[in-house]
């Protein structure tokens, strides 16, 4: 087997495979792992400098992991079944999704507005520290969960950082998980209910 690949199966993929095809297959490669050897070091090199990739381009939004329409990211998002809100490091609202089953409202005048002046004074200085945790290093995400007109929300907060680990903001991300929490044994994608 050892001769067949050294002789006919590297040769051969040499000669057909481009060298931006090799670096994916050098990144897939480590999203599924390696059996003999430790990741080799130009994968974590390719990450880095693919981590920049996102642009748009007319309607076009390219990430490194694929395109999308505009309008197909958007709807994406707002189809999610949580609420997001991003903050960003200078504790700016900037965006917010608008998906139909919002767990608490949001109106576009909370954008540009500090995520301070957006919560009761009872809760500010958890928020502060949430979100100060997430500057320093100490924290990446922070969950908690409250009974509301008799539903369970969760809410999460994560640290939205770069490839470098740069604090970029904050993603609230809530959800609505009283029917989650009731479920119980299995259901199979193709079991009618």
């Amino acid at each position: 087997m050892i001769s067949k690949e050294e002789k006919i199966l590297f040769p051969a993929a040499l000669e057909k495979i481009s060298a931006d095809e090799w670096k994916v297959i050098l990144e897939d490669g480590s999203e599924i792992g390696y059996v003999y050897i430790d990741v080799p070091e130009e994968v974590g090199l390719l990450k880095m400098s693919q981590g920049d990739v996102v642009e748009k381009t007319g309607d076009m939004v390219s990430f490194p992991t694929g395109d999308l329409h505009f309008k197909e990211l958007l709807n994406i998002l707002n189809t999610l079944p949580v609420d997001i809100t991003f903050v960003d490091k200078d504790d700016e609202v900037k965006y917010f999704s608008d998906s139909k089953e919002r767990v608490f409202p949001r109106t576009k005048s909370v954008l540009g507005r500090k995520v301070q002046n957006c919560h009761p004074p009872k809760s500010l200085h958890v928020v502060e520290e949430i979100i100060q945790s997430f500057r320093d290093g100490s924290r990446d995400s922070v969950a908690f969960w409250i009974n509301m007109n008799d539903r369970l929300v969760h809410i999460r907060y994560f640290a939205v950082r770069d490839e470098n680990h740069s604090f970029l903001g904050t993603l609230e991300v809530t959800q609505d998980v009283t029917d989650i929490k009731k479920l119980k044994g299995e259901k199979r994608l193709l079991e009618e209910e």
